[in-house]
């Protein structure tokens, strides 16, 4: 039976041009054993409708391609069904695409979609809404709302985005349940984590993996401008939990509380939830093209 595709592309996303894109695509995916059909989306929100309905319909993989907010929301409408999620970066970050070692070169990334080597991940839920990479609060979230505002995207313009709000953040008060253990921090960031990095090789969870059935939780408190170079050292070496602002914990189901409703990030993209956070691992949840060398604690 010949496999069918869907390739959802996000004219918006990263910094390049996507015009030559769907050429591409069809171009690379082999036409002699799949039919492939790709969709430039329109709007917020248009993928995860295209994504729902091909999985409905028996799909075999459904391509995002686009940044890790493209990913979360095409990836969103896959889980817990039989269609596998091939993802193509070109975002920003593309946090998803490099725990998996997936290619950045976009022809590389597609030809994975050929050899079809297809697994079952860990994804997890936030009041239900599902994310691949991190869920952020404090710092970290309030970043990622400037930067959602601003006309351009890229590192440079997060690492301005991100000394630009640290002089104006505070600590906040966070009462978290891991599995049924209560414990109170005055936190800068609070990350919970499925997998190891926001994007770019910045590791705020070193040692999580996506097979493993846990979230990993980062603690982070507030540190002086003159660490915050050694703490962004540590972010790109992997080794920031050597950091003495930094606790790392790992529970199946966390749950924050705020002292009000406030914005946090689903891989990267902000929204505003209730003060009440519930953070839950689904083992296995989700089927993922990857390379067929990708080792198995990943």
């Amino acid at each position: 039976m010949r496999k069918r595709i869907l390739a959802i592309v996000n004219p918006v996303s990263g910094t390049g041009n996507k015009e030559k894109l769907p050429r591409l695509i069809e171009t690379v995916v082999d036409a002699e054993r799949a039919d492939v059909r790709v969709v430039v989306t329109r709007y917020a929100g248009e993928g995860h409708e295209l994504a729902g309905q091909a999985a409905a319909e028996g799909y075999h993989v459904v391509v995002a391609v686009g940044g890790d907010g493209t990913v979360n929301e095409v990836g969103s409408a896959l889980c817990g069904t039989s269609t596998a999620l091939a993802v193509v970066p070109c975002g920003s970050g593309n946090g998803l695409a490099r725990h998996l070692r997936i290619p950045m070169n976009t022809a590389r990334a597609l030809q994975l979609v050929n050899e079809d080597h297809v697994r079952a991940f860990d994804y997890c839920t936030a009041n239900e809404r599902p994310f691949f990479c991190t869920c952020g609060m404090g710092f970290d979230a309030q970043v990622s709302r400037r930067f959602a505002d601003e006309g351009t995207r890229g590192l440079i313009t997060y690492i301005k985005t991100a000394v630009t709000e640290y002089f104006k953040f505070n600590a906040s008060h966070y009462v978290i349940d891991i599995d049924g253990e209560r414990m109170e921090e005055q936190a800068f960031i609070i990350a919970c984590c499925n997998a190891a990095q926001y994007g770019n090789n910045a590791f705020i969870a070193p040692r999580a993996t996506m097979q493993d059935g846990l979230i990993d939780l980062t603690v982070m408190h507030k540190f002086n401008l003159a660490e915050g170079g050694l703490i962004g050292a540590r972010l790109f070496t992997r080794t920031l939990e050597q950091d003495r602002h930094v606790s790392i914990y790992r529970g199946k189901r966390i749950i924050i509380e705020r002292d009000h409703e406030d914005v946090i990030h689903l891989d990267g993209d902000p929204l505003t939830m209730p003060a009440r956070v519930v953070i839950e691992n689904h083992q296995h949840g989700i089927n993922i093209v990857v390379p067929g060398d990708l080792r198995d604690d990943i």
